[in-house]
């Protein structure tokens, strides 16, 4: 316990947090960047984080980049898992810090295979994998209810928009700026999780794996609507905030 509490405070910790937190940032820079690029006929890339990764990449000493992202959200890993060990927090604390540390293992696993070059496309992985799961008895029932957490997940991400609540991450003062920035940047990331939610469970209905997909996927289908573009940008805009937020959070993030 005395250990812990040393490691929480630490100066190399809440560095390695402030690392983590700017290389999430980044990320959500390169995928709003990408899904603007979707929303006017010019990307090549899949609008994914696995997109991202492989954007940063092709970028000028792109190797170290991707090295130093995977080191900032294996940190991140730890601050969470810290937080469940030690942390005084209650039940829906501890499930939102176990998905959060998932997400980050999940990306900065991502993060080392792009850099050894053994990343692939992540859409192709979900489409195959639920064609698969959907061959089983249970299958379909099993990707509705995916689909219903995911959209559970997004309707989150709308209610710490909206409540603010994501205030509760932050220490010292908070500026207008600041909230603004996370409202903006959780509305978007609930109406892309909603959408990608929505994706998997009506693949399971009409028996359509190929429906099913991630990020890219979701961005893809908004694209697809009237005015896409427009409604696109909004939303590339709306995630490059998330992305702008994740520097500030990482100044100022309850360690």
């Amino acid at each position: 316990m005395r250990s812990a509490q040393e490691v929480r405070h630490s100066k190399w910790y809440g560095v390695a947090v402030t690392v983590g937190l700017i290389a999430y940032g980044v990320v959500h820079l390169l995928i709003a960047w990408i899904a603007l690029q979707l929303a006017w006929g010019q990307s090549s890339q899949e609008a994914s984080q696995q997109g991202a990764l492989q954007e940063l990449a092709g970028k000028p000493f792109g190797g170290v980049l991707l090295w130093i992202v995977a080191i900032g959200l294996f940190a991140l890993v730890l601050w969470k898992v810290i937080d469940l060990a030690y942390g005084d927090l209650d039940t829906k604390k501890r499930l939102s810090s176990a998905g959060r540390a998932v997400v980050y293992l999940v990306l900065g696993v991502s993060a080392v295979r792009v850099a050894i070059g053994s990343g692939s496309s992540s859409t192709n992985q979900q489409k195959t994998l639920s064609a698969r799961v959907m061959e089983h008895g249970l299958g379909r029932v099993l990707i509705v209810v995916l689909g219903l957490a995911v959209v559970a997940i997004g309707i989150r991400q709308l209610h710490k928009a909206y409540t603010k609540k994501f205030t509760e991450d932050l220490v010292g003062g908070v500026s207008d700026t600041t909230i603004l920035l996370g409202r903006i940047g959780y509305a978007a990331k609930g109406v892309a999780f909603v959408v990608v939610g929505v994706l998997f469970g009506w693949a399971a209905i009409s028996y359509e794996p190929d429906k099913a997909g991630g990020l890219d996927a979701a961005l893809h289908t908004i694209k697809e609507q009237p005015f896409g573009s427009i409604l696109l940008t909004v939303l590339a805009l709306g995630i490059a905030a998330f992305g702008a937020y994740c520097f500030v959070w990482s100044r100022n993030a309850r360690v």
